[in-house]
């Protein structure tokens, strides 16, 4: 597998920030699909125990990375990154155990969107927000027969430390291999939400299959897109990678659509319309303004 997978990580070296971001975006979505289709075998927290904890097992033995030659700041910025790693993924997952991933993927780009917008002046941020407004209520659950309120909240969280992920990855990717980061990361992940897993009892039922499904959805969802986002976060700026990121609940949707036949209403449509154009828009604006 080290061999195999050390074979794919070199021939995505020279891949362009921009299509590497793309690429990213389409392999966690997959992956997302995955994820949800073992929430009634093994459970929300199980699964992402499962995620992280193969991926960080991947990476680790991919990268090799020298632990005691991490300086004082580099430990503090990978610890964060991987506690935010870690929370922010077992978070989304109890979140579209609840709701639809395309609507679950559109309330957690709240995080990504607020910091595309955050400190900006101009007078057109007010129609982004607007806009992202507009399709959060479009989607809200205003009433009990509406979409699971504890899972609305769920994704919303995981937006917050979405955010936290982009602030952090953009830091360290300035002061560490950007393998090496991940790897490390995902190691600290796995501390954080193993303890969730294992007294979940998920992973008590574990078998051959679930484990190649688990091995699958390591590297669609963690291994291999956050290795591609660390690249182009190396290149990009964080606002400008927001811009491509405004893809997620649009692909998101479609990746739901087809492996798992999770279907939007006309109006569930309409909110994540609002929000990637939202996102787009804020991210380009905002990054007119400084170019």
């Amino acid at each position: 597998m080290r061999l195999i997978y050390e074979q794919r990580m070199k021939s995505k070296i020279n891949i362009p920030p921009i299509p590497a971001v793309l690429l990213s975006i389409i392999s966690v979505q997959c992956g997302a699909a995955i994820a949800k289709g073992l929430f009634p075998q093994i459970g929300a927290a199980a699964t992402a125990s499962l995620r992280i904890g193969l991926s960080a097992v991947i990476l680790l033995i991919a990268f090799r990375p020298n632990l005691f030659k991490l300086n004082a700041k580099q430990w503090k910025y990978v610890t964060l990154y991987g506690v935010c790693l870690g929370v922010m993924n077992m978070v989304f997952y109890m979140a579209i155990a609840r709701i639809p991933i395309g609507l679950g993927v559109t309330l957690e780009f709240v995080g990504p969107l607020g910091l595309a917008i955050f400190g900006s002046k101009k007078p057109v941020d007010f129609l982004w927000v607007i806009l992202a407004a507009t399709g959060i209520a479009l989607i809200a659950p205003w009433t009990s027969t509406g979409l699971n309120v504890f899972g609305v909240l769920l994704a919303l969280l995981a937006g917050i430390f979405w955010a936290a992920y982009i602030i952090l990855g953009g830091r360290i990717s300035k002061i560490m291999k950007g393998g090496d980061a991940v790897a490390i990361g995902m190691l600290f992940a796995t501390l954080v939400i193993l303890p969730f897993g294992v007294f979940s009892g998920g992973l008590s039922g574990l078998n051959p299959k679930l484990l190649g499904l688990g091995s699958a959805l390591a590297l669609l969802s963690s291994a291999i897109p956050f290795t591609l986002e660390m690249r182009a976060l190396k290149q990009l700026p964080a606002r400008t990678f927001s811009i491509l990121m405004s893809l997620e609940p649009a692909m998101a949707s479609l990746a739901a659509l087809v492996f798992l036949q999770e279907y939007l209403t006309l109006k569930e449509c309409f909110a994540v319309a609002f929000v990637v154009i939202a996102s787009a828009g804020s991210s380009l604006t905002a990054r007119r303004a400084k170019l």
